[in-house]
């Protein structure tokens, strides 16, 4: 009896440790969900609410294997189920050939692993349409997946959708192989005369002449756009002004300009999504979240050609009149092999950007790693963007980078041409000059890139209030701070291959504390600028900043504190 009973408490002791074991890990799971540790008010995102109906597209004559248009069929199949108020189509292992698929209100699409829905090269089938592209108000080809003014739309599944984006886009010789070059050559087309790009056609090649970034600005009526419609190129998603979006599982790849373009949508997820683009593509982005309130995008990885994860709210005036910020962003898990930036606020940001919280993601080889872009004549303000926990290795160019001249290159075409310009002259304040405050950036290890860090403002308009915090970095050059106020750099530990490692240049109410570098250089710290003023560095055990600063003879006495 003794024994029993022994045993009973043995496994209720047991039972109890496993449960409670249970709550634990449950709390634990919780406690690192998608909201936690989020420093600014957010509501939780809602889905999507789809009915229960469920269709097949081969029910609705849909024939597999890439040579059959199944663009009636995805149309029919999307009609009757929006008669019976919405629900799932299945999309089932195959190839699928289409033109352009128009949305509807409570419809997911739901690609079956071993999907494969490839649009059809044949340009005829996209005509254009009114709609944004650059952050500009133009015409450009329907998108192959498109939808305006919805609710409740879902992608799902764990299927391919490809945009066959070769046969639209301009390829540039110096990013290919010998092969693949030949290859683009041999397909049709024609090059420039220096024979260093190739188009897809010669109307496609006299339209980009006079181009702003891709948009014309010059022409004004359909029919002027009609004239160039192979140089209009449109993105691979386009889902304009709706709410409750979710993107959960499929491959999206191949796009003719950028991959997924959300536009003014309220409630959107991305996540478990891989996104690719070949590293040569032109405009080539991965998901460029535009003018969007309450956003997550997680666990998802990009490998593509320009910016992955691309912020943006409109451009210029276009942009000024739209007046409709993005805000209310969470960015969480994500990786992202090659391409211009890991996630990148602008250049098209003139609605303005505030409250986006980054955290824990990998960037492997992308150009940028952290990239904040614009310039003058854009307007807008960025604003209470908390970044954390970012890895990145084998930056080429700048791992942390603020660019207010942005020009429409990438960094690696900017350094190759001697860099970014410091420019001193300062013009009137308006409501075109964009602006850049309180922006925490910690917990962030850098292991090789061209730059660690790069923060260039304006002279009118300096970059305010940002902080770098718990920094780990091993790169070929250390900071550059060109006008800029407020600046913090606390507890960084810095490797850095040159002998000058902090270039400051008109600087204020600057602090560095706690900063270890490697450097025994006399001109490790180099400051200059007329209006620097208030920069202090807080000597440590292990640094003697007196014997490593050089400071110009522009710079009021007294500015600066060693």
């Amino acid at each position: 009896m003794k024994t029993n009973l022994t045993q009973f408490f043995r496994m209720l002791l047991a039972v109890v440790t496993i449960s409670y074991a249970g709550k634990a890990v449950a709390q634990k799971s919780k406690s690192n969900g998608t909201y936690d540790n989020i420093e600014f008010k957010m509501a939780k995102v809602n889905e999507p609410k789809i009915p229960k109906n469920i269709v097949n597209l081969k029910d609705f004559g849909a024939v597999n294997g890439g040579y059959v248009l199944n663009t009636k069929a995805f149309e029919d199949a999307i009609n009757a189920l929006s008669k019976k108020g919405g629900g799932k189509l299945i999309i089932p292992p195959g190839i699928w050939l289409t033109g352009p698929i128009i949305l509807k209100s409570k419809i997911e699409l739901h690609a079956q692993t071993g999907a494969l829905i490839k649009f059809s090269p044949d340009k005829s089938l996209y005509p254009i349409i009114e709609t944004s592209f650059e952050g500009l108000n133009t015409w450009r080809c329907i998108s192959p997946l498109y939808g305006k003014n919805l609710e409740d739309v879902a992608f799902t599944g764990n299927g391919v959708w490809d945009g066959s984006g070769e046969v639209w886009r301009q390829v540039k010789k110096a990013k290919l192989t010998e092969s693949q070059w030949k290859k683009f050559v041999e397909s049709g087309g024609v090059l420039n005369e220096s024979k260093t790009s190739w188009y897809p056609s010669e109307t496609f090649m006299k339209a980009s002449v006079g181009a702003d970034q891709n948009v014309r600005l010059d022409l004004k009526t359909k029919e002027d756009f009609e004239k160039i419609h192979d140089f209009l190129r449109p993105v691979l998603v386009s889902i304009q002004n709706s709410k409750r979006v979710l993107f959960d599982g499929p491959v999206f790849q191949n796009s003719p300009a950028w991959n997924i373009h959300p536009l003014m949508i309220e409630d959107l997820i991305v996540r478990n999504i891989t996104v690719r683009n070949p590293w040569f593509s032109q405009n080539g982005d991965g998901l460029d979240v535009e003018s969007c309130k309450n956003v997550i995008v997680e666990n998802s990885s990009f490998d593509v050609g320009d910016d992955a994860i691309c912020i943006k709210s409109g451009k210029d005036k276009d942009g000024r009149d739209r007046g409709v910020p993005c805000e209310n962003i969470i960015i969480k898990n994500n990786i992202v092999y090659h391409g211009h930036g890991g996630v990148t606020v602008g250049s098209e940001m003139s609605g303005g950007v505030k409250n986006m919280h980054v955290s824990n993601c990998t960037f492997m080889g992308t150009d940028v790693g952290l990239r904040f872009k614009s310039n003058r004549g854009r307007g807008g303000v960025v604003e209470n963007i908390f970044i954390s926990d970012i890895f990145m290795t084998d930056i080429p160019s700048q791992a942390i980078s603020f660019n207010l001249y942005y020009g429409g290159k990438s960094i690696a075409e900017t350094l190759e041409e001697g860099g970014a310009k410091i420019v001193n002259q300062k013009i009137p304040v308006d409501e075109k000059t964009p602006q850049f405050k309180n922006i925490s950036i910690k917990n962030i290890t850098i292991k090789g890139a061209q730059q660690a860090v790069f923060l260039q403002g304006l002279p009118e308009m300096n970059l305010e209030n940002i902080e770098i915090s718990n920094l780990i970095a091993k790169a070929e050059n250390g900071f550059t701070i060109v006008d800029a106020n407020g600046i913090k750099i606390h507890n960084a530990k810095l490797d850095i291959e040159k002998p000058n490692v902090i270039d400051i240049y008109n600087g204020k109410n600057m602090s560095f504390k706690d900063i270890e570098f490697n450097s025994t250089s006399s001109k490790a710290i180099t400051i200059n600028g007329e209006e620097t003023q208030n920069v202090e560095f807080v000597p440590s055990a292990n640094s003697d900043f007196a014997k490593k600063t050089v400071i110009g003879e522009t710079v009021p006495k007294s500015a600066v504190k060693l």
